[in-house]
């Protein structure tokens, strides 16, 4: 994990510097969480600033922000990676001219250019810095809730047709 923040005092300071104004306990936190490479959860009720945090924070860095916005009914598909079908299925039709045989097309199908990556494969697969949003991860099914803390503690997504995918840095 590189050192983003010398300090504490580094961390209000750059807040600062992009117009955010932290207390003490929030600098803190965003401190520990980039030198420790740990995620933070934030709480509170609406218009308190949570997302102007991660904005905030991001700016400081001069990281991207990655936003994945939960509501009711969010799945893994929309998370995490889904296959581009529509694509898949112009490949497979695309070979039926060719006769190719079934594990060449199946290889092919379910490689990088038929990926689409969503917000959390995005963020572990970035090499530039990122800061990951998962705003109102309590709106989700409890199955996709733990998917996504599974997900977080580990920094890594496993997709079954490519493989385990580690992060090659840890987001903020």
């Amino acid at each position: 994990m590189s050192e983003r923040f010398e300090d504490v005092a580094s961390v209000t300071a750059a807040l600062e510097g992009v117009g955010y104004l932290p207390d003490a306990r929030i600098s803190g936190t965003v401190f520990l969480a980039t030198r420790l490479g740990k995620p933070v959860l934030v709480e509170g009720p609406a218009g308190v600033g949570k997302t102007e945090l991660a904005k905030a924070v991001a700016a400081a860095t001069g990281s991207k922000l990655l936003r994945l916005q939960c509501y009711e009914g969010l799945d893994e598909a929309k998370a995490i990676y889904e296959w581009n079908y529509k694509k898949q299925l112009l490949r497979i039709q695309a070979d039926r001219e060719h006769e190719g045989d079934w594990a060449t097309v199946e290889s092919d199908i379910f490689s990088e250019p038929f990926l689409l990556e969503r917000p959390i494969l995005a963020a572990i697969r970035a090499t530039e810095p990122v800061v990951l949003l998962i705003d109102e991860i309590d709106r989700v099914e409890l199955e996709t809730e733990a998917l996504l803390l599974e997900v977080l503690s580990d920094f890594q997504v496993s997709i079954p047709e490519m493989g385990t995918v580690v992060a090659v840095q840890r987001p903020i």
